[in-house]
């Protein structure tokens, strides 16, 4: 690590000792606190969301797409612990870590509490300098902590009020009607907050180990400046000079933003949002493993990717389209179509959207387009 970046990190070190100072505490599997601010994770005060001391907010380059909701990202760990680095796969984290996602909108200038209006945006979360939310402008949905036990990782949802002071634990999920608006189109959703089962249907990408598992903290999604507020530094060489990571290796993927192409190519950007959005049932050991497809970010784009593969007990999913992926075709391909539903029996993923994600679409109808190739 170089010097001049290791006086960055030292600078945001000292910057990063929060003024909420308040125990961070790692309750029992078996009997998680009703309320989220009895983990000492974060806090609402005087209409700011704000993260206590030691807690490191995160951001990923290609993030799942929840029905365009930002998300605020953080991880904690004990003193003394830092995760394992691992070039691919997820980290391998300590006992006791807590990961949190915030689940937010930004607020419409036709926001009311009867009528939730809020803006359609892709991109991650933009807190303050501080590190802290302003609530004037946001409205918070969810937050999802997973939290690492001795025998494995739990789930837990909690839900913010409508008062936005506190979020309980509501092991049922839960809907919220919101109306997303944008320069675009305005659609009115069913927004889905996961009960406990359905986040370990997605927290499982090797459904024989049925071990619920981090998805986002990998090295290509983690290899990305992030604006600390004192200053800016790569999340991965901060994680380590935090001791929250062992070690960085020598060779470390490139991190790929699926919306800002910079230097990643057409297929790069699809690829990164297909694993993002899809491998986690859609690998060699996930969920849905029998379908033989394989959408991690390291696959290669042949058959098994779905080049050219007729579909595996798709149902009317596949919308009579003979192809998972139809070279130079999009129209004629299954992974767009069920990209553009929003129906159960056919959307793709099977949970947490209710709205079609048009700029995905744009972008995985370019790259079919552009192959090369006949079935």
């Amino acid at each position: 690590m170089s010097r001049i970046v290791a006086a960055i990190i030292t600078l945001l070190l000292v910057s990063a000792c929060s003024q909420v100072e308040r125990a961070v505490v790692v309750h029992p599997a078996d009997s998680p606190p009703e309320t989220l601010d009895e983990w000492g994770i974060m806090f609402v005060d005087d209409g700011r969301l704000e993260f206590n001391d030691r807690v490191l907010p995160y951001e990923l380059n290609t993030p799942l797409f929840s029905d365009y909701a930002l998300k605020l990202r953080s991880i904690w760990m004990p003193k003394g612990t830092s995760a394992h680095y691992a070039d691919s796969g997820v980290f391998e984290f300590p006992v006791g870590t807590i990961l949190s996602k915030t689940f937010h909108y930004e607020k419409a200038v036709e926001w009311t509490a009867d009528a939730q209006t809020v803006l359609i945006a892709d991109r991650n979360a933009l807190p303050d300098d501080d590190g802290s939310l302003s609530l004037d402008d946001h409205v918070l949905i969810e937050t999802r902590l997973l939290v690492r036990y001795a025998d494995g990782w739990r789930a837990l949802p909690y839900v913010w009020n409508a008062a936005q002071d506190q979020a309980f634990l509501e092991v049922a999920g839960e809907l919220r009607s919101l109306q997303l608006v944008g320069a675009q189109f305005s659609q009115k959703i069913a927004y889905v907050i996961p009960d406990t089962n359905q986040c370990a249907g997605c927290h499982t990408p090797n459904h024989s180990s049925k071990q619920l598992r981090p998805l986002g903290p990998r090295a290509w999604q983690l290899n990305r400046s992030y604006d600390y507020g004192a200053a800016t530094a790569n999340q991965l060489e901060f994680w380590q000079a935090h001791g929250f990571l062992d070690m960085i290796g020598e060779d470390v993927p490139h991190g790929v933003s699926w919306l800002a192409p910079g230097d990643a190519s057409l297929e790069q950007r699809a690829k990164a949002y297909l694993d993002a959005n899809c491998a986690h049932c859609h690998n060699v050991e996930g969920a849905a493993d029998t379908s033989a497809l394989h959408l991690n970010i390291e696959a290669p784009v042949d058959r098994f990717y779905g080049v050219c593969k007729t579909p595996v007990a798709v149902g009317r999913g596949s919308g009579n389209r003979p192809y998972d992926i139809y070279p130079g075709r999009p129209d004629e391909s299954i992974l767009l179509y069920r990209m553009q539903h929003s129906d159960p029996a056919i959307a793709m993923p099977e949970l947490g959207r209710s709205a079609m994600h048009a700029e995905a679409v744009a972008v995985i109808r370019d790259w079919i387009a552009g192959m090369n190739g006949e079935c």
